[in-house]
């Protein structure tokens, strides 16, 4: 029986062959019907384009990815943002969609369009956002990379940002996403191994208003296909493995530009109370599944907050809302939420933390 797994090099000297000029290939990204999955698909274009309008709308079956039934299944991606390909290199492109129904209403996961209604009505406070990113990585059989398959590695203390093939497992999947995602032209701004063993984090921003959906999605579908060449998975699952184990976040850096300016801790803790008073909302908005997914994390434990109590604190990793010491220090800058889960729709996080501290919605 032919195995399924393929020998990736032998893909280079096809890659390597002449493109005619003019023809692009574009990859058209989308947001399936979980709320939390990408599906992605190819075409040629005519032409290099500058602008996410100069490319055609185009269509998918809908039925396919739980997002209409088969009887009217024709769904329809908006480009929105275009983006280098980093796997095809040359001219060749990333382009990210909204999906539309056929009644040209948005999706019910095309959370994009909302957003960037919200974001253009706040876009004098010039809303800054950074995402930090946690996933895990797994084998094939879903066990946890480098784990011990009839076992478990030592307790959580060295991993976190370790140095050593036993202490960090999978650095070069880390590398080689990080490497693409600087040539796709994604606000990637760090990375760094985890607590828990095969888990990691790459830090996406800062970036203004509708550009953080935009580009920690792409991020994400960046790293799903790093890590099919390499043979392995990528779960944004926000508690992988129960028991004394780190569950997977997906903490969101957040400013005004009222809160970057002198005095603008005033600005932070006016915004933490409106946060306080929306704590269910937000846990709502902050995983596919309405808190579901987040319950599983947000124990009190692993530097997390309870899910049924709003706090916040100075430095506090343990609170849901994080204002760093420096920012105490200084009297203005940013505050962090650290309430969204790994498998978050980064486009439902920021609308609603725009909505509840700018627009009072």
């Amino acid at each position: 029986m032919a195995s399924s797994a393929t020998n990736k090099t032998v893909l280079s000297k096809y890659l390597e062959l002449d493109q005619p000029n003019g023809k692009v290939m574009a990859e058209y990204l989308w947001i399936d019907g979980s709320g939390e999955g990408i599906r992605s698909k190819c075409r040629t274009l005519d032409f290099i384009p500058k602008h996410p309008k100069e490319c055609p709308i185009w269509n998918f079956d809908g039925s396919s990815t739980a997002q209409a039934e088969g009887s009217n299944s024709d769904m329809y991606l908006h480009p929105c943002a275009i983006f280098n390909d980093p796997f095809r290199q040359g001219n060749n492109r990333l382009v990210l969609c909204e999906v539309y129904k056929y009644n040209k209403k948005p999706a019910e996961t095309n959370k994009r369009n909302s957003c960037n209604a919200v974001m253009e009505k706040a876009k004098d406070e010039k809303p800054w956002f950074g995402i930090e990113q946690e996933y895990t990585i797994l084998d094939g059989d879903g066990h946890p990379f480098g784990w011990p398959k009839n076992g478990f590695p030592g307790p959580q203390g060295p991993y976190y940002c370790g140095v050593g093939a036993n202490r960090v497992y999978g650095r070069d999947i880390v590398e080689a996403h990080y490497k693409a995602c600087l040539f796709a032209g994604v606000d990637i701004c760090g990375c760094n191994a985890e607590v828990m063993p095969a888990q990691w984090e790459f830090q996406v921003g800062p970036s203004e208003g509708i550009n953080m959906g935009d580009h920690l999605w792409v991020a994400r579908y960046i790293l799903h296909r790093v890590a099919e060449d390499f043979g392995v998975i990528v779960t944004l699952d926000p508690k992988p493995m129960q028991g004394d184990w780190n569950g997977a976040g997906a903490h969101t850096n957040y400013s005004t530009k009222s809160m970057r300016e002198p005095n603008g801790l005033a600005v932070i803790e006016e915004a933490i109370e409106k946060l306080s008073h929306q704590h269910v909302r937000h846990i709502k908005a902050y995983d596919p599944n309405e808190g579901k997914d987040n319950e599983r994390r947000l124990t009190g434990l692993h530097e997390t907050s309870s899910i049924h109590d709003f706090s916040a604190g100075v430095a506090n990793r343990g609170a849901s809302i994080r204002i760093p010491r420096q920012v105490a220090e200084d009297g203005y800058g940013y505050l962090e939420d650290r309430r969204p889960s790994s498998n978050c729709d980064p486009y439902a996080v920021t609308e609603v933390i725009v909505r509840t501290t700018v627009l009072n919605e």
